[in-house]
């Protein structure tokens, strides 16, 4: 079994990243964990963004919500008086066949919808929940990430919180974001 180094490392190659991006083992996260937060790094590094900490209290908020979407059986945002300053991605996928890197990945592909603009307005298909994993994962002023899988009979859902939220109104996109 590879240790946390390893697995770190390996994301880092596997996303083409620059042999001098760095990653190190968090103690006292799991590997998908590490795993996770690496993913989406990377892309905030990619894009010039400072990179996300770990935080364990939105990653229980988001754990606690895991059962709730298994139950519903599709996608829908948790209320957001229920996690006041934050701001949620979700995705679902069959059980087991998506690395935590796959998960991330779906949401940085939304990039390519991505136009210039001010946020709203910046999808290329006029709808800006097609782009608005993507912002939230790179915004500026996120400084946090807490993120659980839940695993339902035949579906994992990848939840991720974040703080402080992202996505806001009138904030110009950079350029960096549509490379």
């Amino acid at each position: 079994m590879l240790n946390s180094m390893m697995v770190v490392a390996a994301i880092v190659a596997a996303a083409g990243a620059s042999p001098t991006l760095r990653l190190e083992a968090r103690p006292g996260l799991s590997a998908v964990e590490q795993r996770l937060l690496a993913a989406h790094n990377v892309e905030r590094r990619r894009v010039g963004a400072a990179p996300l900490t770990w935080d364990p209290a939105l990653a229980a908020s988001a754990a606690s919500y895991g059962p709730a979407l298994a139950s519903l059986g599709r996608l829908a945002h948790s209320p957001r008086a229920s996690r006041p300053g934050q701001r949620e991605n979700l995705w679902m996928g069959p059980r087991g066949v998506h690395s935590p890197e796959q998960m991330v990945g779906r949401w940085i592909d939304e990039r390519a919808l991505l136009r210039p603009g001010v946020y709203p307005l910046v999808s290329s298909t006029g709808r800006w929940e097609d782009v608005s994993h993507y912002t939230q994962l790179v915004w500026p002023s996120t400084t946090r990430v807490g993120c659980a899988v839940h695993s339902g009979a035949a579906t994992d859902y990848l939840i991720c919180r974040y703080s402080p939220p992202g996505n806001r109104d009138g904030f110009p996109i950079p350029t960096a974001w549509l490379r």
